[in-house]
């Protein structure tokens, strides 16, 4: 009888993970959870806190880059991922500076395309992989590993870094053009900057005709007018007309931000986007009531 071929193990690589803020946590305990070696790296000492009570190593600076098998960025804005990943402190080695010729380096931010463009060349030099791999699907989707992840970049090193990337969700190839995964994520945050907006909007109708909010909800959420945002945040959207204060899964400041991005790239390439302006404009008024650090379903309340 012949024996049954048996796969080896991959072995563990050694993730830095910078920015374990309410999605960027989940993300890095899942890669620790697949038997990788992570360490959390975030300016706030109640985010390494966190961190280290899952059992991650955590550090402000990346020192451990120095060592690492692939670094992830996780931060909020392309002015922080520019400060991070080239520097803007003499003090304070940038990552590139940190990070071991043939490394990985994973953006994994909604940055936009010429953000992530802007690091191929001082990458290259470096000879850093470079990996454009911005995710959605949200807190909810990165704690159970369910987050969809927009990937670009040479074949080659998506390859190398796949089993790292599975970890967290399903890969979505985007090409081999680094920037294209933000260009898909850009088309994702359009649609879902105003689909949440869309459901605010009917619920706030549904409650404005004198109607129950919640028997609404039941009836039109698995017909025609579906959307997976209205089955997500239609329920804390409810909360929130009941009184209720809801647990912040994404904060209306991120779109504020990722609808400003999205339309930024809509106008450089001369398209006319008045659904997102509209949906830009309600976020932009819930961040004005004082909302911008509460869940993005608050937006309801602009109807108020």
């Amino acid at each position: 009888m012949s024996a049954t071929p048996t796969t080896s193990p991959q072995p563990a690589l050694r993730v830095t993970f910078v920015g374990v803020g309410a999605i960027g946590l989940p993300m890095a305990e899942q890669i620790a959870r697949a038997g990788h070696q992570v360490t959390g790296v975030d300016p706030s000492p109640a985010r390494r806190t966190l961190a280290a009570e899952l059992g991650l190593a955590t550090e402000e600076a990346p020192d451990s880059a120095q060592d690492a098998d692939a670094v992830v960025v996780m931060v909020a804005t392309p002015e922080q991922l520019e400060a991070a990943v080239l520097g803007d402190d003499e003090a304070s080695p940038s990552l590139l500076a940190r990070m071991r010729p043939g490394a990985s380096l994973l953006v994994m931010s909604t940055v936009g395309p010429e953000a992530v463009r802007a690091l191929e060349a001082p990458a290259a030099a470096r000879r850093i992989r470079l990996l454009d791999v911005p995710v959605t699907g949200g807190v909810a989707g990165a704690q159970k590993g369910a987050l969809r992840l927009f990937a670009s970049g040479a074949p080659d090193d998506v390859a190398a870094n796949r089993d790292l990337l599975d970890t967290m969700g399903t890969v979505v190839d985007c090409g081999e053009r680094v920037g294209r995964g933000q260009a898909f994520k850009a088309v994702n945050q359009l649609l879902c900057s105003v689909h949440i907006v869309a459901a605010a909007e009917a619920l706030a109708l549904a409650e404005t005709l004198g109607l129950e909010p919640e028997a609404v909800l039941d009836a039109v959420s698995s017909g025609a007018a579906a959307s997976w945002m209205l089955a997500d945040r239609g329920p804390r959207m409810l909360e929130s007309l009941a009184g209720g204060d809801p647990e912040v899964r994404s904060a209306v400041g991120i779109f504020v931000k990722d609808s400003g991005l999205v339309a930024e790239i809509a106008a450089a390439h001369d398209l006319d986007a008045p659904l997102l302006r509209a949906a830009q404009a309600k976020y932009a008024e819930a961040a004005e009531a004082g909302l911008i650090g509460q869940d993005d379903s608050q937006v309801i309340r602009t109807y108020r």
